[in-house]
């Protein structure tokens, strides 16, 4: 077949471990041979951050601001071990939490649904997907030991030097503080972000946080989302046949548990970082979730929502052979060319996308798979397949599709 063309470049973010040897097979397999891949290439793996200043994770961010569209692979984020295994300079902060900060945008997680791997909680049919908030709250709370007997006060002083203040806690001994932040600007664009990704995938709306207790820092995200809705949103709603509901988030997560699915999930930073780790391991595997960052901007970043494999990087260092499953780095990809095919009106690049999804869901579903997959599957027989392998076997399928 001739290569699909590409008119616009796609912002292409490298990442680290053995997500970056996958991201390479992936373009080699199942992208260059099918179409003139256009990106604008930035390395966000550990060790280009660090010879950088970290300054390539807000030019790629940047970069995305210009094109509208990015694709991204999985990447560390450093602790204490992994300052000295790579000789950081500093620790460096999470590049997604960089990312998310700078296009101002809100993750959406889904599974990845697939005939013959069954979700554990029985009652779900349909895919959950989870809205999380992508600024503040303890990703840039400020902390702080006590050593002793003392008073702690959280204190703002206005810009005339005027001075608020409350009292933290009157502390008889040692322990530890945590001051957290938000925006209301970030918290309203969340809100929007949800009620338009509720309307253009048309599916009802949850919202949960723990207001009954934080009175006013969550009492804030369950108005603004309340006025929003209401002065915006609520008669777009009812014309879709869609609904929006709040509630508390163990009352939530009690409801989500008993529900069918098919719902978006809005979640704060924290309360969606787990729970999209809990939905996604209880539909079968963290390898099979799709995440995509949405401003409302109108900026797009695709990844994949799982991290970057490492106890696989370091057998595949050995020369050992690897079973690493590739499904959600890969959908990470045909959303970012759908995205861009979409934008650019080129239907050829979006039907590529699908057509791949296809060709990964049609070789899972022909009993060939990785092993995780093989662990969970109720295909008998499945045939576990390593890491090339299984994108060669997607390869096949796709060109079926084509040919």
């Amino acid at each position: 077949m001739e290569k699909i063309k590409m008119t616009t470049p796609l912002v292409e973010m490298d990442g680290d471990e053995m997500t970056r040897i996958l991201w390479e097979m992936i373009k080699d397999e199942l992208l260059n041979p099918f179409i003139e891949l256009n990106t604008e290439y930035y390395d966000l793996g550990l060790e280009n951050r660090n010879a950088t200043d970290d300054q390539v994770t807000v030019d790629s961010a940047n970069a995305t601001k210009k094109y509208k569209v990015a694709v991204k692979c999985a990447t560390i984020t450093p602790n204490a071990a992994r300052m000295t295994e790579y000789n950081l300079k500093s620790m460096w902060k999470s590049p997604n939490g960089t990312i998310r900060a700078m296009l101002d945008g809100t993750v959406f997680r889904a599974p990845i649904v697939v005939k013959g791997i069954e979700p554990c909680v029985k009652n779900w049919k349909k895919p959950i997907t989870l809205a999380r908030h992508a600024y503040g709250d303890v990703y840039k709370a400020t902390e702080m030991k006590i050593p002793g007997k003392g008073k702690a006060e959280l204190v703002f002083t206005d810009e005339n030097g005027n001075e608020t203040r409350e009292l933290i806690h009157e502390f008889a001994g040692p322990g530890v503080i945590q001051g957290q932040h938000n925006l209301l600007d970030s918290i309203e664009s969340f809100a929007k972000s949800c009620f338009e990704y509720a309307l253009a995938t048309k599916q009802d709306l949850w919202f949960a946080t723990k207001d009954t207790i934080s009175k006013k820092y969550d009492h804030t995200f369950k108005d603004a989302f309340a006025e929003i809705f209401e002065a915006q949103y609520k008669e777009k709603f009812e014309e879709a046949g869609i609904t929006y509901f709040y509630t508390l988030i163990d009352d939530a997560v009690a409801r989500v548990m008993k529900a069918e699915g098919g719902f978006i999930w809005a979640c704060k930073n924290y309360d969606g970082d787990v729970m999209s780790d809990m939905v996604s391991s209880a539909f079968g595997s963290l390898a099979m979730m799709t995440s995509v960052l949405v401003s409302p901007h109108g900026y797009y970043e695709y990844e994949a929502a799982h991290g970057t494999v490492q106890r696989h990087y370091y057998k595949h260092l050995k020369g050992e052979e690897t079973s690493t499953n590739s499904v959600a780095t890969i959908f990470a990809w045909t959303g970012a060319l759908r995205k861009r095919g979409e934008l650019d009106g080129n239907s050829d690049l979006m039907k590529f996308a699908d057509n791949l999804e296809k060709a990964c869901l049609s070789t899972i579903e022909s009993g060939k798979m990785t092993k995780d997959l093989a662990l969970i599957t109720s295909i008998e027989n499945p045939t576990v397949l390593n890491s090339e392998q299984f994108i060669k076997a997607i390869r096949e399928s796709l060109e079926k599709i084509y040919n």
